[in-house]
């Protein structure tokens, strides 16, 4: 693999769960795409006159090892598959011990800028695509959400009606959070759910802590996701609106995953569809608190499931 990025972590990029948020990581693995673009022939792709991009399509995160305020760390990148007008790149960001932090696998669409619309590499990138060709480590492979499952076909907010999803996070796309293209950057789409999800959760883990307490074992409860699969389906630009809807996916003692729904309300289809698979976690010992099964029927009454990627 070659090396892509090489920096370390923001004390404003930690949210309030002590670590990295979500958003950041997304906004490196960018960051990393387009050096890897450079690397593989494409060093314009991600300027304004460029007549071609790499645009996220499907997506699987497994986030391994926290990133701390001021911790610095580095990005490798390679190839796992080349299709005519796409391909899935493997980025890895290790600690500076060598130990991962976090592994990305995201199918990127060779995409006409003007038009979105995808057309085959150059014989030259491609050429240069199968000299990048990489092997992943079999232990950072996706665990618990399975990338190979085709997403569905379509989501519409009929769907998330149909199931009773609430509505966690409602908001305008901002000029700033938006591309050279005026596409709203890849990290907002879970950036937007990572600021929404307390809506959903907050409640919960409160009580988690509430009975801890009870039993004279107080902590401060938050969350932290273990894996995140996202299907990006349409790009909205500044001035677009959104909300976010969700539904409760997988749960067992300690693991549970959510399906969020970002939606663009004025037409009803998704912007991005995704799902994330989280802990709680006690603040102060950063370990993962097992909730009761009662526990569990509670988060299961608490949101309906029906929704899928």
């Amino acid at each position: 693999m070659i090396e892509v990025y090489r920096g370390s972590c923001n004390s404003w990029e930690t949210d309030e769960m002590g670590h990295m948020n979500v958003r950041f990581y997304v906004a490196r693995m960018m960051e990393g795409l387009a050096e890897f673009a450079c690397q593989a022939g494409m060093p314009h792709a991600f300027r304004a006159d460029s007549g071609s991009t790499l645009r996220p399509r499907d997506q699987h995160i497994r986030f391994l090892r926290e990133a701390l305020a001021g911790k610095p760390f580095h990005m490798r990148a390679g190839v796992l598959d080349i299709a005519d007008t796409s391909c899935l790149v493997y980025q890895q960001i290790d600690h500076a011990s060598g130990v991962p932090c976090a592994a990305f696998r995201t199918w990127v669409d060779h995409v006409d800028v003007e038009s979105g619309a995808t057309f085959p590499w150059s014989r030259t990138t491609r050429a240069r695509l199968e000299d990048l060709r990489c092997e992943a480590p079999a232990l950072l492979a996706p665990r618990s959400l399975d990338f190979a499952v085709a997403p569905r076909k379509s989501a519409k907010m009929a769907d998330a009606d149909a199931v009773g999803a609430p509505l966690i996070g409602r908001g305008i796309v901002q000029p700033q959070h938006c591309d050279l293209l005026d596409r709203m950057m890849p990290e907002f789409f879970i950036g937007r759910v990572s600021d929404s999800v307390s809506n959903l959760l907050g409640p919960w883990r409160e009580e988690l802590a509430a009975r801890a307490a009870a039993r004279g074992e107080p902590f401060r409860t938050g969350g932290a996701v273990l894996e995140y699969r996202i299907v990006y389906r349409r790009w909205p630009r500044a001035g677009d609106r959104f909300i976010v809807r969700s539904s409760l996916g997988s749960v067992s003692d300690k693991i549970h995953s959510i399906v969020h729904w970002t939606i663009d309300p004025d037409s009803g289809d998704a912007w991005c569809t995704s799902e994330a698979l989280a802990v709680t976690l006690n603040l102060d010992t950063r370990k993962i608190v097992q909730a009761a099964p009662e526990q569990m029927e509670m988060l299961k009454k608490r949101i309906p499931s029906g929704l899928t990627v």
